[in-house]
């Protein structure tokens, strides 16, 4: 049976929406190259330059060498990171893939930093092989994860998101390790378009020729996804070797990308999503129109830039999610939506056993008791002696009680956030939230010379409140529909990591400090910020139980939740709203996290705690055992050095969970 519409599509004409849309930027983008290279170099010198250039002219020169291949690099990877976008959307089924979808993005960057930190010799001739063997391993592990169960659109999702998380936080605690090496590689995964000749722009163009020419060969067979996997199967083709294919195709043009210019994540998802916003609804049309408006994306923006009054140049990555996310914004508020195919969590059957809840409460105490009573120090492992127990619970116990608290916050927030889209890939961090948060420490960051305690904690309270406006003026004209509650939340939580980068890559004397908060530490916890973290949990442990009804119902279909009498807009507005506040506050008092939100709930039910209650319950203990564990081991494993909570809550976390999708996988 053929699926429902197109995720997201248009409710006018196709043509001109699509035609304004690539044409806006492509015009605006020729005239400020046109004016820019006129400047540079006048009209009548354009063609000696080209074909004989003039090595005495310090102008023909940059003309010749930087400025004609930035154009051509600018165009080439945005048409590539455009067409992957779509393909990866066609083949996953969900309008939130992308490259970093498949750990194509996070592969590339881990293999980097380990090739620059420990192997330099590696990068003697270029990064592009170091880059394209990264994301390629990478994607083989998705792949791995995948192929127990038919390399299904949602498997391949969650394992590319924990193999993503995986590798980035490994290559952040490499680089929090080794701060005085990193500095080129914080720019690198900004994503430069800056040119020195001609050679990467020409290395790019047979990685795209290719893709379009395997593109075009396969769109038959990707239009046949359209059908379910038996539908598509009783027409005699094989849908995985299908999924595969067009995955291979994407993941191709995604790393030449990166290897050659570096991380650039937003336009992947940016043009495909947008065509379809416009109008896009056949894949051919998708896949060209994607392609056309990824290139014009990113020359327009790296044009922008070039021309903005700012002390130096904003990368071309960074700009490209600038400058795409309020687009993405803006065209949601005007646009319907409809369900996220593929996306959808299975109905749950029935409870798991009391026993597995009891033993995880049991397990979580003996962590927390772990984490406050037994350590490592100078004299080794030992318990603490009774004479010193004061001394050490005034400085173990805020950090404890934050780490659990937002734990549990986070574990129940997913569960909340998946069970309410119906898409396994939504998450706190997804939502926008806590980028919004991070946004208003990093505002806080670039606009003062001194950061304190009071002020971090405003900042960071006005970017998860203007977060939450922002979402909610984007959905309640639609009843919060779920798509457009997750497009609306990446677009802002790619925002925050494009202005993470950019922070990053500054050089300022603040980045130790920056660094930690954003990787999640315990190490500033207050008893204050124990108190408000941990009222808030309970808060929301006490609230969460009344919304199981909802959570049962709404993994139906809008229709059946209709007919069993939820109202959508109130239902989702009030789970959006109890999402937001413990989000907000974990990302307060530990800083953003990227993990935990994602995989608790995914862990409660692959443990057999399907159905809402014991899922909720589940997913708030596994969370805060997550984060307590991950305290403690940040405190102990390299001692006298400590390694942030959140990090090694990923770097730990993603391989149990990779073990779990594998078990689950041959179980199926």
């Amino acid at each position: 049976m053929r699926t429902r519409a197109p995720a997201l599509h248009r409710t006018g004409p196709s043509g001109w929406g699509l035609a304004l849309l690539i044409a806006l930027p492509t015009v605006a983008a020729a005239w400020l190259t046109l004016s820019g290279m006129a400047e540079l170099l006048p009209t009548p010198l354009w063609w000696q330059a080209l074909l004989a250039t003039d090595n005495a002219d310090p102008r023909q020169l940059l003309f010749r060498h930087a400025e004609l291949p930035r154009l051509a690099i600018a165009i080439l990877a945005g048409g590539a990171l455009g067409l992957s976008g779509a393909l990866l959307q066609q083949v996953l089924r969900n309008p939130l893939a992308e490259p970093t979808t498949v750990g194509t993005f996070a592969g590339a960057s881990l293999a980097l930093t380990v090739a620059t930190l420990y192997a330099p010799w590696l990068l003697v001739h270029g990064r592009e092989a170091v880059a394209l063997a990264g994301g390629g391993l990478t994607t083989l592990a998705v792949l791995a994860l995948a192929i127990g169960r038919g390399f299904s659109p949602v498997t391949i999702i969650i394992g590319g998101l924990v193999v993503s998380l995986t590798c980035s936080s490994a290559s952040a605690l490499l680089m929090a390790m080794n701060r005085e090496y990193s500095e080129e590689l914080f720019i690198w995964q900004t994503g430069s378009l800056v040119q020195n000749g001609d050679r990467v722009a020409l290395g790019l163009v047979p990685w795209l020729a290719g893709g379009i020419v395997a593109a075009a060969a396969l769109i038959r067979p990707l239009g046949l996804l359209d059908l379910s996997d038996e539908g598509a199967a009783s027409l005699g083709t094989r849908p995985a070797m299908i999924r595969l294919a067009g995955l291979a195709v994407a993941v191709a043009l995604a790393g030449a990308v990166v290897a050659a210019v570096g991380v650039i994540s937003f336009v992947g998802l940016a043009a495909p999503a947008l065509v379809r916003l416009a109008g896009a609804r056949s894949l051919p049309a998708r896949l060209v129109w994607a392609a056309l408006f990824g290139a014009a994306l990113l020359w327009f923006t790296d044009r922008l830039v070039r021309i903005l009054p700012l002390p130096s140049e904003i990368p071309a990555g960074t700009a490209s999610v600038l400058l795409g996310a309020p687009l993405l914004l803006l065209l949601l508020g005007r646009l319907r939506a409809g369900p996220v195919r593929g996306g959808t969590m299975p109905v749950p059957m029935r409870t798991g056993p009391r026993p597995p809840l009891i033993l995880l409460a049991v397990i979580l105490a003996l962590a927390v008791a772990a984490a406050l009573f037994f350590g490592r120090g100078a004299a080794g492992w030992h318990w603490v002696p009774p004479a010193d127990l004061a001394e050490f619970l005034a400085l173990r116990a805020p950090r404890v009680a934050v780490a659990l608290s937002a734990g549990v916050m986070l574990g129940v927030a997913g569960t909340l956030m998946q069970r309410m889209t119906g898409n396994p890939m939504a998450a706190p961090e997804v939502m926008g939230v806590s980028a919004g948060a991070s946004l208003g420490v990093l505002a806080l960051f670039f606009l003062t010379t001194g950061i304190d305690r009071s002020g971090l904690l405003a900042a960071a309270v006005l970017g998860a409140l203007a977060t939450l406006a922002a979402i909610t003026a984007v959905g309640h004209r639609h009843d919060f529909a779920p798509e457009r509650l997750l497009l609306a939340g990446v677009a802002l939580a790619t925002t925050g990591s494009a202005v993470q980068a950019v922070a990053l890559a500054s050089g300022d004397p603040r980045l130790d400090f920056l660094l930690g908060w954003l990787s999640g530490s315990t190490w500033r916890s207050t008893g204050a910020d124990a108190l408000a973290a941990g009222a808030t949990a309970v808060l929301v442990l006490a609230l969460a139980p009344l919304t199981a009804r909802w959570l049962e119902i709404l993994p139906l279909g809008d229709a059946a939740s209709r007919s069993l009498g939820l109202g959508l807009a109130f239902v989702r507005g009030a789970l959006l709203l109890l999402t937001a506040l413990p989000t907000a506050v974990a990302t307060l008092v530990i800083g953003p996290l990227s993990f935990v939100g994602l995989v608790a709930p995914h862990l409660a039910a692959m443990l057999g705690f399907r159905r809402a209650l014991p899922q909720l319950a589940a997913a708030a203990a596994l969370g805060g055992l997550t984060l307590v564990a991950a305290d403690w081991l940040g405190r102990t494993l390299i001692f006298p050095w400590q390694v942030p909570a959140g990090l090694l809550a990923a770097f730990v976390g993603g391989p149990y969970f990779m073990v779990l999708m594998l078990g689950k996988g041959r179980a199926a």
